[in-house]
């Protein structure tokens, strides 16, 4: 028997037949077999000021395993396509790290789903390794200045900042020696790797307006002191030039469809919880200009991918504020906040809903705290129960936020039709007044207590004088007017990733901090989160392979 993926690969439309429907013609296309592309630059540099209508998809805080924002944006694609409304959906790429690692795929699932999901979830057209051989080029070029010029050049080899990158979750990685073997091979020194959706370059080519602005950005990269400590860009090494070169197909977006034949820009893969968490700038604008409206999701809940949207993407002036946003929940993950343990979540228990709805119920007024109109999407599971659901949407209720029931992944677009109107009424009737989180003018202190305080709900920070040291040095080099990017767990609204619900009267512990001078932006770290996740004890990778006529299975 075919499989569910063979027999959706047979009704895959031709690339061309999905750009048609945003009015792409073939000249605007550089194919990747028949049922993928990307958009020429061209094109790109063409894109005309925003017409569509801009729909944020963000979640509660999460289980391990996701509660399906990728699978209710394509649905909602779906849906809107469903009722005459030209639409496109534009997400991130998906990273090798979790497709080996816990979660898995991330092309949604069931019927609402990117095809060809295989492709995008294995190297698709090599985006993500471009970004991490133009990272780790200027890492090399950086070891390459200290060898040639030692501990008196350019660099101080005790203050290079600047680590390299893989697209793979491996935690030995994380702390490394370089260099030790004799002078053949450069000065020996401590560094490490990151994932390469952690990577400031990542972040750069999903907020670069065009290729001038990715190579301002890329020269502006902030990579260590110099012997008199003073701050050293990739521009005082030369590294821009090539370093764009290696991005000159990866700043293009990719275009592939839903399971329905709708279109689908996939574009960059900053996660969210150690990075910004949201697809590019260049394939949104792109989007907006095309279409009628454009559904998005960023990274996690509402405390980390939408308020990095709000306060980061936003603020680059190229994106407007969204029209709505849709905060993506489940029974399971309202019954976990409840205190329910979560190989027993699928059980009934209407107690632990409302228990749990305290978590959503502030990520719900997280969003109202940038004057964005929300909805709260169902998206639901064979074992949710009426009695739940009632509970739920009376809940939603007294909390005067509209409400909706998705099915997308058990009935594809017709099983969205509810949310879509659901979002067309409140563009239309719900006030919008979007502001920012805070000024820029504050200082970097400031700053990072207030996305504590008003998003996490805490109560006071924490950190270590040389912390505090570290993040007054960046406002004395210059950099304090920049907005901040705090990683933490998205297993909890707090730095500690045990306390579920709504943890209150809690200390924020600040670890570490560190410069994002290309990107724009200010990396704040809290509590244990680490830049290179490791696997879990039975990872993904143990399930997937591939048979004799080379179709993968296993991926999720």
């Amino acid at each position: 028997m075919r499989s569910n993926e063979s027999e959706s690969k047979s009704r895959m439309k031709p690339i061309e037949e999905v750009a048609k429907k945003l009015g792409l013609d073939c000249s605007s296309l550089e194919k990747y077999g028949e049922c993928k592309a990307k958009i020429s630059l061209g094109k790109v540099l063409e894109t005309k000021e925003k017409k569509g209508k801009l729909i944020l998809v963000t979640a509660m805080t999460p289980t391990p395993t996701g509660e399906g924002k990728t699978t209710t944006s394509i649905g909602l694609c779906d849906a809107f396509n469903r009722l005459g409304k030209r639409a496109v959906v534009t997400l991130r790429e998906p990273s090798l790290g979790p497709v080996f690692g816990m979660k898995g795929g991330a092309t949604g699932g069931g019927k609402a789903r990117l095809m060809p999901s295989d492709d995008i979830n294995l190297h698709f057209t090599g985006d993500i390794h471009a970004v991490t051989a133009a990272h780790n080029l200027l890492a090399a070029m950086i070891d390459n200045r200290l060898h040639f010029e030692g501990v008196c050049g350019l660099i101080d080899c005790r203050a290079v900042s600047w680590k390299r990158v893989m697209d793979m979750d491996d935690r030995v990685l994380r702390e490394i020696v370089v260099g030790i073997g004799g002078p053949l091979r450069g000065i020996a020194r401590e560094t490490g790797f990151e994932i390469t959706a952690a990577s400031e370059v990542m972040a750069i080519l999903c907020l670069a307006r065009d290729m001038k602005d990715l190579k301002e950005r890329l020269a502006n990269i902030f990579v260590g002191y110099s012997p008199d400590n003073k701050p050293v860009f990739a521009r005082d090494l030369k590294a821009q030039g090539a370093m764009a070169a290696l991005l000159k197909d990866a700043i293009k977006p990719n275009l592939v469809q839903t399971l329905e034949g709708n279109p689908a820009i996939i574009h960059g893969g900053p996660f969210a919880n150690i990075a910004h968490g949201a697809n590019s700038v260049i394939a949104l604008r792109l989007a907006l200009s095309l279409s009628d409206f454009v559904i998005t999701e960023t990274g996690f809940g509402s405390d980390l991918g939408a308020e990095k949207f709000f306060d980061i993407v936003i603020r680059t002036g190229l994106i407007p504020p969204p029209d709505a946003c849709v905060i993506v929940a489940t029974l399971r993950a309202l019954k976990f906040h409840g205190g329910v343990k979560l190989d027993e979540v699928e059980k009934k228990n209407v107690g632990a809903v409302e228990e749990g709805f305290r978590n959503l119920q502030k990520h719900i007024e997280n969003i109202r705290l940038f004057g964005i109109p929300s909805i709260v999407a169902l998206n639901q599971f064979n074992s949710d129960t009426d009695e739940e659901i009632e509970k739920l949407k009376k809940l939603c209720k007294g909390e005067n936020t509209r409400f909706a029931v998705s099915e997308v992944y058990a009935r594809g677009g017709e099983g969205g039709l509810e949310l879509a109107r659901e979002i067309l009424l409140s563009i239309d009737a719900d006030e919008k007044n979007f502001r920012f989180l805070y000024p820029l003018e504050l200082s970097l202190l400031e700053k990072i207590e207030i996305v504590a305080r008003r998003v996490y709900g805490a109560s006071s920070l924490a950190m270590e004088a040389k912390t505090r040291r570290k993040i007054l040095k960046i406002e004395q080099d210059g950099f304090g007017r920049f907005p901040v990017c705090i990683a933490k767990t998205q297993y909890s609204l707090s730095d500690d990733d045990e306390a579920r619900g709504r943890p209150e009267d809690f200390t924020l512990i600040v670890t570490d901090a560190s410069l994002s001078s290309g990107a724009g932006f200010i990396v704040i770290f809290c509590g244990d989160i680490m830049t290179m996740p490791g696997l879990p004890r039975s990872p993904a990778a143990e399930r997937i392979d591939i048979t004799e006529e080379g179709e993968v299975i296993g991926l999720s």
